[in-house]
């Protein structure tokens, strides 16, 4: 949990289901470890009162407001008893948390029998707080390096987390999606595309913290396909800024991070590292933002600048460490972000 509540509300999405999504039982808790709960907190979800729910294909739910409170930073189970096959599921690819699954109805369980452990969230797209009407919120809006990807598993390690432990007022909501990009669908709608949905739907939202531009300038080339221009990212994140101002939301970007030692064949291209100083020069100097996060800075070697730091290397040569991710959060200067 990003920040606390008296009450939490959770949202379920059927958005890229095909077939109605069956829902029998819905429970929330917090967490003991791994997959078992602390069995006295034990809440059961209704949806329009009732303790079941269907959600059409395309379509989103959100559960009635139910009395679990919760501290910002713990950890809950939301449980979910799923009575027939689903189809294709809506679902987050690499949260760097896991997902159990087992047979049966054991949605009010402390503890699963049988458990397979997947590496991804299904259907649940949020979980929302009853918290001060004054308290300050903002979005971390991008790709892998806001997922987490690289960091450790489960351990809640990502770069949004070690800005949350930062923050002494107000929190950060982590609408990261690995492998997502500024301007082309592919892994999650591009960020032009689901800006309404997944930044300016966030009630209580003042400011909004992106970092794009690395999956649109690299994973193109593993395709053998010319990465993104400078004119095209720039015009994205100009666009972005400008939507945001026009909701009266503070933006603050991050610079592209470094990539060249990237593993993946046909990523880190002489095309795509081009692009990316030039970009990132726009973005410390354009003037469209209401601050700068300059990531690519803060993780670069200093020796050989389109390389990440040894020792924030996660060892693919392009995700960041805890210790990585733990210099991407301190990029951000706290009196900007006023929370």
């Amino acid at each position: 949990m990003a920040g606390g509540g008296e009450q939490i509300r959770i949202h379920l999405s059927n958005r890229y289901g095909r077939t109605p999504l069956a829902v029998a039982e819905a429970r929330a808790a917090g967490r003991q470890s791994a997959d078992e709960t602390v069995a006295e907190t034990d809440t059961v979800l209704r949806f329009a009162g009732a303790g079941h729910v269907t959600v059409l294909a395309g379509e989103e739910v959100v559960s009635d407001p139910a009395d679990l409170s919760a501290r910002a930073g713990a950890e809950l189970v939301l449980s979910l008893h799923l009575p027939q096959d689903t189809g294709l599921a809506t679902y987050s690819h690499m949260p760097a948390e896991t997902a159990y699954v087992a047979g049966g109805n054991q949605a009010g369980s402390a503890s699963l029998s049988g458990t397979e452990q997947v590496h991804g969230r299904f259907y649940v797209t949020g979980v929302g707080v009853l918290t001060a009407e004054n308290a300050a919120v903002a979005v971390a809006f991008g790709d892998s390096w806001f997922a987490g990807v690289g960091t450790t598993h489960g351990a809640n390690q990502r770069s949004v987390d070690a800005l949350n432990r930062r923050l002494e007022h107000g929190w950060t909501v982590n609408q990261g999606i690995a492998g997502n990009r500024l301007l082309t669908d592919e892994i999650g709608e591009h960020a032009l595309a689901r800006f309404e949905r997944d930044v300016l739907s966030v009630p209580g939202a003042t400011r909004v913290l992106v970092n794009f531009g690395i999956n649109d300038v690299g994973l193109p080339g593993m395709l053998g396909l010319p990465p993104a221009t400078t004119d095209t990212l720039m015009a994205g994140f100009a666009e972005l800024a400008r939507r945001a101002h026009d909701a009266d939301l503070a933006i603050h970007a991050a610079t592209i991070g470094p990539f060249a030692g990237a593993v993946y064949p046909g990523h880190n291209t002489p095309e795509g590292l081009a692009a990316r100083r030039r970009v990132n020069e726009w973005i410390r100097t354009s003037g469209a933002f209401d601050a700068v996060l300059d990531v690519a800075r803060a993780v670069e070697d200093p020796d050989r600048p389109d390389h990440l730091r040894p020792e924030f290397d996660s060892g693919d040569g392009m995700h960041l460490n805890d210790a990585g991710a733990r210099a991407m959060a301190a990029t951000v200067d706290l009196r900007a972000l006023s929370l």
